[in-house]
């Protein structure tokens, strides 16, 4: 026996070991040398502690320090002096603006980490989509450019101003135009300095176009009625709603403000006053708004204008078409529709997805018929959210080809990405002799330019918006510019020589003199509020006296075009993910990995067909196939996803993928859709003839949910709004015997409070918004496609989704194999949230060996994750399987660098919860941090907590108010309410594992046919 064996080292000894060397390059990403960062900073190895402590405090400082200043900061201020606003470990709330919505910015120790919605906000109701929460991520995106270029040189931005000044007026000695091509801008500030500039330079044009435009909807509307407006709907004024394709509860025009209205005619206060709203879909691919709806009907998009035909005939019209529709189940779908909307005359609402000026006529048409105009649908304040004119930009890339343009300035626009034809674009663009692009980062079209002036993320800058109209809110500064970046506007103040360049006083000016006077408000009360409302004009009625025939046989004209025959021949059809949208925000990893809402699908795109035509094609799920134009000029190969609910004849593809220039992240994700867009009678449709060919080879789609049955399990209750009003208890199961049940544990006291939950099915659209405020709160990690892929990821809550298919009359929520189901189009789906459901009886606390999961004296499974060892004894004993384990450190591994793991995105983690590591369990918490903070405050106030004081993240993002949370023992508390609601029933609780949370049942207004 060696008795001069050593079993420990000393750290220094330790850290030299080839053991330790090996493990530590291994197990963290690589990192500069502790010398590198010291000379970096102007200090050297030996300097002192104190020394290095000042210079990291100044880099944190500059940047986090303006969120603490109602102005912009003139200086870098080291942070040792504290800013008298700064609390540390305590938030401070700064309203601000996100795309139109009125927003709350959580700043912590002077960095924003934490988007809300802001309860003033007319729009949202303090709501928040996922898009707004995953927005701040964007703020410390390190694929932006760290200042501005000139001939992809790094420049200061005194050269750039007059490099750009001096051009200008090359191009005004030249008479050459200047164009400025932007997406669509709804800023009153904006546009003034846009006003400003066109003043001083006259050959200026202002071109607004956007990636998925609405230019069809707004020409309709100047065709019908005079007004080239996008009209505000209200669908929650609407008792029955007829969409044709319109996925205006996931990406059209509105989704935020459109899931808080459309549930409000469905969710439990409606149900129990006796209520529901009446939903028909007609749609080809299956769309979030299509698995809500009570009933949905394929339909093919040549057969959307016949559809319209049909039922503005069926309402009373008399249009002579010379084609009739040929879809059977449609043409009875559209004599039962007409029926419920002609009883629902004023109250009811017909919306397309098309772009097609001649479809969006006879929807107004129709609109026109059943009263729609004045109740559902304002045409007197509409909405600004998009303003696009596809000819405009047509026009303009002729202008380039004729060498008539001198100069060009692009505003939040990727026309070589996303445009129609962006080879061309790309091609011609060069013949511009001053190109400046404004994007913050270098991307398609960025690449093409001379100039790159990058713009700042909204949180760093001052700006506003009009949503709609008498609606403005006010964007503001929560921090510094992280990187060199500039306020788009204050170049453009530059450039036209303005009497105020300073962009906060300029917005500030224009608000007290023009917006400010008209709400009665002061430049204080407007920082604290965020928004104001102006005084809305009343919305009127209005009729058609157009020749409808003649918009017909165009209709009819544009869906031949699209139908073709062949043996491989299919309609295309292009939507928006919700997720991605169109593309902008491709570099967000939260949204990438974000689950598509009805295949599950992240981190790619792919071609949705009906199993029952992947079957007749000779294709199978994840098979490579060649999707071809039907000019045979572009061409995209990408992987097959069964759809059930797709219309057989069609495919769907989204849009917004394929970026070659968009960052770490969002490069090469997917293949780019948009050159399929056809451009036909002055718009671009989303719709068009392709053939479908076998590729060879496959692609595995990352999934996160692959599972479509529920083995006859309980799992999800549902029943028809009939049977609902007869039984209130009808679907839930309680009329049921049930069964003696057994404790093997005692029941567990809780004395003080006893937190719960209440999820409404009927509220729940499966949008997803709370999936990324749970990632955002509390510091879930990105894995990447390949861990999605081996079912590794960390999302705490997931929303489960599952096909009710129509066999035989009778509905099925069950798994079948294709071959056995008649008919792979008639689909209904539920969406079920499910997270840890926090059981008094948890299995998962009894099998661990190191209790690391624990039950609280309040009712929550807590999680210790310095006691985890990893045996994942608990997920396998979940029933519910809801608990995720870290197979590696995802916060600090350089295989995982391209999402969240850097030195800036890593300012966006939330400080009130710890990060977990390798070989961890994890699961929701009920975002225990903000119960421990609730309880705090009350407890300094020295009063009781109050109901609805503490709000998990997904409740208060939640646009449909599906979510509530809450302290069962206090007998007036809303979750009390919502549980002892006669809808209520519990997943799995013949296990009796005693859940925390329970559910309402799935209520559909369906009417027999």
């Amino acid at each position: 026996m060696e008795s001069n064996k050593k079993y420990w080292k000393g750290l220094e000894e330790l850290k030299s070991t080839p053991e330790f060397v090996e493990s530590n390059k291994n197990e963290f990403a690589e990192s500069l040398p502790i010398e590198e960062v010291l000379n970096d900073a102007g200090l050297s190895t030996v300097a002192p502690r104190r020394d290095f402590l000042k210079a990291l405090g100044f880099g944190l400082g500059a940047v986090t320090l303006a969120a603490c200043q109602r102005a912009p900061v003139a200086k870098s201020i080291p942070y040792l002096i504290k800013p008298e606003e700064v609390t540390p470990g305590v938030a401070n709330y700064y309203a601000s603006s996100f795309n139109g919505y009125s927003v709350l910015v959580k700043t912590r120790e002077g960095r924003p980490i934490k988007i809300e919605g802001n309860p003033n906000c007319i729009l949202a109701k303090g709501r928040l989509d996922a898009i707004g929460q995953a927005s701040i991520l964007d703020l410390y995106d390190v694929s932006k450019l760290k200042g501005p270029m000139i001939n992809n040189q790094s420049a200061s931005w005194s050269a750039v101003d007059s490099y750009i000044k001096g051009e200008l007026n090359k191009v005004q000695a030249a008479g050459k135009g200047i164009r400025i091509v932007s997406s669509t801008i709804n800023s009153p500030s904006t546009l003034a300095v846009i006003a400003d500039f066109t003043a001083q330079y006259p050959n200026t044009r202002h071109i607004q176009t956007d990636a998925v435009s609405y230019t069809g909807i707004i020409r309709a509307n100047e065709n019908s009625f005079g007004k080239a407006v996008l009209p505000h709907y209200y669908f929650d004024r609407a008792d029955v709603i007829v969409s044709f394709g319109a996925d205006f509860l996931g990406t059209w025009i509105s989704p935020l403000e459109f899931n808080r209205q459309y549930v409000s005619n469905r969710g439990m206060k409606s149900l129990k006053n006796g209520k529901m709203s009446r939903h028909i879909q007609f749609e080809a691919g299956m769309t979030l708004t299509g698995t809500n709806a009570d009933a949905r009907i394929t339909l093919k998009p040549s057969e959307e204008g016949l559809a319209l035909i049909s039922l503005y005939n069926a309402l009373g019209g008399t249009l002579t078409a010379s084609k009739k529709l040929s879809n059977a189940k449609a043409e009875k779908a559209i004599a039962l529709a007409a029926k419920e909307l002609i009883a629902a005359k004023g109250k009811a609402l017909v919306v397309s997805g098309s772009n097609d000026v001649s479809v969006q006529t006879l929807v107004n048409a129709i609109n026109s018929l059943i009263g729609s105009y004045g109740t559902t649908i304002d045409l007197d304040n509409p909405s600004y959210q998009y303003a696009g004119n596809d000819a405009a930009f047509v026009d303009f890339v002729n202008e380039v080809k004729r060498g008539d343009v001198g100069a060009v300035f692009f505003i939040n626009s990727n026309p070589a990405y996303d445009s129609v034809n962006a080879k061309d674009f790309a091609s011609v663009i060069n013949k511009v002799p001053l190109k400046v692009s404004f994007a913050d980062r270098q991307d398609e079209t960025a690449a093409l330019c001379n100039v790159i002036a990058p713009s700042l993320h909204y949180l760093e800058t001052w700006s506003d918006h009009q949503a709609t109209a008498g609606y403005y809110t006010l964007v503001q500064p929560a921090i510094n510019p992280v990187y060199n970046g500039r306020a788009v506007e204050e170049g453009f103040l530059n450039w036209l020589n303005a009497p105020v360049r300073d962009y906060y006083q300029y917005v500030r000016n224009n608000w007290e003199k023009n917006i400010l006077p008209i709400a009665g408000k002061s430049w204080k009360e407007l920082l604290q509020t965020g928004s104001v409302v102006a005084v809305s004009k009343p919305a009127g009625t209005y009729t058609l006296s157009l020749d409808l025939n003649a918009v017909a046989q165009t209709a009819i004209n544009a869906g031949n075009a699209i139908s073709k025959s062949g043996e491989n021949a299919a309609e295309l059809h292009l939507y928006q993910s919700v997720a991605l949208r169109d593309g902008k925000y491709a570099n967000n990893a939260w949204l990438q990995e974000l689950p598509d809402p009805v295949s599950k699908v992240t981190w790619d795109n792919y071609v949705a067909m009906n199993p029952k035509y992947a079957q007749k094609l000779g294709v199978e799920e994840f098979d490579l196939v060649t999707v071809k134009s039907a000019q045979g000029d572009f061409s995209v190969e990408l992987p097959v996803l069964y759809q059930p609910g797709q219309a057989m004849g069609t495919v769907s593809v989204a849009v917004g993928y394929g970026r070659a220039k968009a960052g770490k992240a969002g490069s090469g994700v997917g293949k780019n859709a948009y050159p399929f867009m056809p451009y036909v009678n002055g718009t671009y449709q989303t719709a068009t003839a392709v053939t479908i060919e076998k590729a060879g080879g496959k692609y595995e789609l990352a999934q996160t949910q692959t599972h479509h049955s529920y083995e006859g399990r309980n799992i999800i209750r549902e029943t028809t709004f009939k049977e609902y009003q007869k039984n209130p208890f009808a679907g839930t199961g309680k009329a049921e015997e049930g069964h003696k049940t057994y404790d093997l544990w005692p029941e567990h006291s809780q004395p003080g409070h006893s937190w719960v939950m209440a999820i409404d099915l009927n509220a729940c659209t499966g949008c997803g918004a709370c999936i990324v405020a749970c990632n955002v709160e509390n510091n879930v990690p990105v894995v990447g496609r390949d861990e999605v892929r081996r079912r590794r990821e960390m999302h705490w809550l997931r929303i489960d989704r599952y096909y009710t298919f129509n066999e035989g009359g009778k509905g099925v929520t069950e798994e079948r194999e294709i071959e056995h189901l008649e008919d792979m189009e008639d689909v209904s789906v539920i969406n079920q949230p499910m997270l840890c459901q926090h059981c008094d009886h948890a299995p998962c606390e009894t099998v661990c060996p190191v209790l690391a999961t624990v039950h609280s004296s309040d009712g929550l499974n807590m999680m210790a994750y310095n006691r985890c060892v990893g045996t994942r004894y608990c997920a396998n004993n979940c029933p519910y399987k809801v608990r995720r384990f870290n197979w590696f450190n995802y916060w600090n591994d350089s295989r995982f660098d391209n999402y969240l793991n850097n030195e800036f995105t890593q300012l966006v983690l939330n400080p009130d919860v710890t990060t977990r590591s390798r070989g961890v369990m994890e699961k929701c918490t009920l975002c225990v941090q903000r119960i421990q903070a609730g309880k705090l405050q009350a407890k300094m106030e020295k009063r009781p907590l109050r109901d609805l004081e503490v709000q998990t993240a997904c409740q208060q993002t939640c646009p449909g108010d599906a979510i509530i949370f809450g302290d069962f023992n206090d007998p007036n508390s809303e979750v009390r309410k919502a549980l002892g609601n006669e809808r209520t029933y519990y997943v799995l609780q013949e296990l009796n594992t005693q859940p925390g949370i329970g559910y309402q049942t799935k209520v559909r207004n369906t009417v027999e046919a």
